[in-house]
Formats: structure tokens, C-alpha cells, sequence
């Protein structure tokens, strides 16, 4: 059986790709902050940005055919007032923390069949004024994600990154809230006219580490319903 693990695995986007993977017959390990038990899947204690934890916890693995690097932080900050505790909490979960993870799974990663999918952001592929840190961290991991595809192509593991916007989650409904708007105001940006959901996230994740998905690695796949199209 193949071996899946999942940051940020128990919750809105990471909980879609944890359940969404497990139904492709994989055991799923959902690693979290905050583990919880969910059915089917195997729950372990994580914080991505405890270093040596991570390499403890992959170091215990046996196995790994798929890392999914779900685990993120946003926060909106002004460029006069700076938040450097909030700067170095955003960058150390959504960039370092998916960098030591790629690193400590490179081990158990399978010749010809491993896959790495980072969960990154439209905000990685172009800017917003009140999210410098996020806006940093997301195309950092898309950096990260092309030149560790470059890395390891000779071994035949592929290095993808997936790229939502919107999707009703807790962290979106908490940034609406300090935005002042609702879902229905930001579907309505959208060319689609709605939002995409975390499903339709996880089944692009799912896309991209089986078989079908072979073939495509260094990429920055969008999953906007055609925002980045507009211009």
C-alpha cells in the first residue's frame, strides 16, 4: 500500500487531500498542529516549524510514496507597521516549513514513483499589498518547488505545486471577516461565479500524485475557477 503524508492534514484543504488520497487506496498520514481523529486516516502531532521534529518524525517512517506540504499561516500587515514575530511566522510555516520537509523525506521517496505536491497560492504566482509575508512565502515555495523538480528528475520523483485561490475554509472566512466582506462578494470576482472548493484542490493533488500525473513535474498549477486569467 502506498504511503501518504499530509501537513496541515486535518483541516479544510489538507483534510479534502488527506480523504481524497485515502479513497485512492493510500494509508494517509495527517500530520497537524492540532491533531484529530478522523476516520481512515492516521493522526500524528506535528508543527512544521519545529525543525527537528520534522526530521524526527520522518525519520520513524518505514515509508513514504507521497508528501503533500499542506500546512500554511496568512496574516495581512501594513508596510508601516511591520510585524517582524508575524513575518517570521508565515515565512517559517509556509516556506521553511515545507523545505524541511521535502529535505526529510528525500530518503524514503521511491526511484521512478515519488511525488512531492506543495500546496501554494495564486498570491504565489502575483502580489497583494497587505500580504507581503504570504505573498514571499508562496513564491518561495514555488521557487522551491522548480529547483527541487530539477533536483530530482534523475531519480524519477516529481516536485509540483498547486496553486488555489479562494476555497471557504476557516483561515478565508477569518481573512473575510477582517475584510468585511462574505463569500458571495468574492464569488462574484470569479469568472466561474463561484468559488472552488477544497475538493476540487484535493482531487488536482490527487491528479498529480498517481500514475496520470507522471509526466508533469516543476509546475504551478492554478485552481481559481480563472482568476489568474482575468486581467
Amino acid at each position: 500500500m502506498r504511503v501518504a503524508l499530509v501537513t496541515g492534514g486535518t483541516t479544510g484543504i489538507g483534510l479534502a487531500i488527506s480523504r481524497r488520497l485515502a479513497a485512492q487506496g493510500m494509508h494517509v498520514i495527517a500530520a497537524s498542529r492540532r491533531p484529530a481523529a478522523v476516520e481512515g486516516l492516521e493522526s500524528v502531532a506535528l508543527d512544521v516549524t519545529d525543525l527537528p521534529a520534522v526530521r524526527r518524525l520522518f525519520g520513524g517512517l518505514a515509508r513514504l510514496d507521497v508528501l503533500v506540504n499542506n500546512a500554511g499561516l496568512a496574516g495581512a500587515m501594513a508596510w508601516e507597521e511591520p510585524d517582524d514575530a508575524l513575518w517570521g511566522a508565515i515565512l517559517a510555516t509556509n516556506l521553511t516549513g515545507t523545505w524541511a520537509c521535502c529535505q526529510a523525506a528525500l530518503r524514503l521517496l521511491p526511484e521512478g514513483a515519488g511525488r512531492i505536491v506543495n500546496i501554494a497560492s495564486t498570491l504565489g504566482l502575483r502580489g497583494q499589498a497587505d500580504q507581503p509575508a504570504y505573498c514571499a512565502a508562496k513564491h518561495g515555495v514555488i521557487g522551491l518547488t522548480r529547483s527541487l523538480a530539477l533536483a530530482l528528475a534523475p531519480r524519477g520523483i516529481t516536485v509540483n505545486a498547486v496553486c488555489p485561490d479562494w476555497v471557504a475554509t476557516d483561515m478565508a472566512r477569518q481573512r473575510w471577516a477582517e475584510l468585511d466582506i462574505d463569500a458571495a462578494t468574492v464569488a462574484a470576482g470569479v469568472p466561474r461565479g463561484r468559488l472552488v472548493t477544497a475538493d476540487e484542490v484535493a482531487d488536482v493533488v490527487a491528479f498529480l500524485a498517481g500514475p496520470a500525473g507522471s509526466g508533469i513535474t516543476g509546475h504551478a498549477l492554478p485552481v481559481d475557477g480563472g482568476g489568474m486569467v482575468v486581467p
